[in-house]
């Protein structure tokens, strides 16, 4: 008898996306909605990396590459890394694949169904996602909102790490609360998983958007060879997100796994799309830093505008570009919000999405525009007065 598998069954997805449909279809109806659902920038990528994309194309690289990714950007990223941490990777070391898929390639390489994952709550959905199709179970370590900010304590994290724990997922800056987290604290979070003996993932997606301090990453006390394994991409920092390229570095022997896996299901990456990630790492960096101050003056304007709506508490995000303010003192509950600001023509996450501790928080984008940002909390004003 011909049935979905058990894997099928627990397939979740992104709810962002799932929003993000209902939105678009929306506005084939002809609404006017603000969006804030998706993590995406309105700003469109630099044209030095659409040109370098043309030119591959034009060079007629099209065809099959190595499933672990073009030696020329491996390098690239291993000079880039120690630009940027301090530390030369191997080339060895680098798995070139999207950024979302490394999560997935990281689990399925590292952790057995039946064991634990400890990951944050609220937290990047896709974690979520893979371990429940996955069969593997989620640990949630707790994001306390505490004096203003978002912060996981190091001394919980390592108590929740347990014999049946095989992986750490850490996210700084955080999608969905733009935590950021000290050096002293990353720190602490890799003596956990060196302690513990497991493997760690560093989610540095957002790493070139942090506001109010120096980027810190685990990946400099082992140097990625042992245990930690960095995941970063030129979706948010590089507004690239169409074109799907990330990167990990870790140790040999998890990377050469990775790199059969996404053989297995992938083959390779496009080898044009790969030339535009050589150019975004090396080329025209005052563009890419310009793009980082123009995000902290708009996290700036929407923590300020949120803060004046009734009801409304917004901690001051320190990284990435999301804003998850406190909507408790509203009287309604994370989608009853949301589906009145969706009524009212803005589109925001509920926080409950992102795991039970986001119950009571909405995500917004904020790499919008400065009057889009404006005008969708000034409805969100008017449909808040109304209560």
């Amino acid at each position: 008898m011909k049935h979905l598998s058990q894997a099928s069954q627990g397939l979740t997805g992104q709810s962002m996306f799932q929003l993000l449909a209902r939105v678009q279809e929306l506005q084939r109806q002809g609404r006017d909605i603000i969006r804030f659902e998706i993590g995406d920038s309105t700003v469109p990528a630099h044209p030095h990396i659409v040109d370098a994309t043309k030119r591959a194309l034009d060079a007629g690289h099209v065809r099959y590459a190595n499933s672990q990714g073009l030696l020329e950007l491996r390098e690239t990223v291993c000079a880039f890394t120690q630009r940027s941490l301090g530390f030369r990777p191997d080339p060895e070391q680098v798995m070139i694949m999207p950024a979302n898929a490394i999560v997935d390639a990281v689990v399925r390489c590292v952790v057995n169904p039946g064991e634990d994952v400890v990951a944050p709550d609220p937290g990047f959905v896709t974690y979520q996602a893979v371990l429940n199709y996955t069969g593997i179970r989620k640990i949630p370590v707790v994001q306390h909102e505490r004096d203003g900010r978002f912060r996981i304590d190091p001394d919980e994290l390592g108590r929740l790490v347990t014999g049946s724990t095989r992986l750490i997922i850490n996210n700084s800056p955080n999608n969905p609360t733009g935590m950021a987290m000290d050096a002293q604290d990353i720190e602490r979070v890799y003596r956990v998983a060196e302690k513990k003996d497991v493997y760690l993932l560093s989610d540095e997606i957002y790493s070139r958007l942090v506001f109010d301090r120096p980027h810190s990453s685990p990946g400099i006390f082992d140097r990625c060879r042992e245990r930690t394994i960095i995941l970063n991409g030129f979706s948010k920092g590089y507004c690239m997100s169409g074109w799907r390229l990330g990167y990990a570095i870790g140790p040999v022997d998890v990377i050469k796994k990775m790199a059969l896996l996404l053989e297995t299901i992938y083959s390779c990456l496009p080898p044009f799309i790969q030339y535009a990630g050589i150019a975004a790492l090396t080329e025209h960096q005052d563009l890419i830093d310009g793009y980082a101050e123009s995000c902290k003056h708009l996290r700036d304007v929407i923590v300020a505008e949120l803060n004046a709506l009734p009801g409304v508490r917004c901690p001051l995000p320190e990284g990435a570009i999301y804003a998850f303010p406190n909507i408790t003192g509203t009287g309604l509950t994370s989608p009853e919000f949301c589906e009145r600001m969706l009524g009212s023509g803005v589109a925001v996450l509920p926080g409950g999405g992102f795991g039970a501790a986001g119950e009571g928080y909405v995500r917004l984008c904020f790499a919008r525009p400065e009057e889009m940002i404006k005008e969708g909390c000034a409805r969100m004003r008017t449909s808040l007065e109304r209560l």
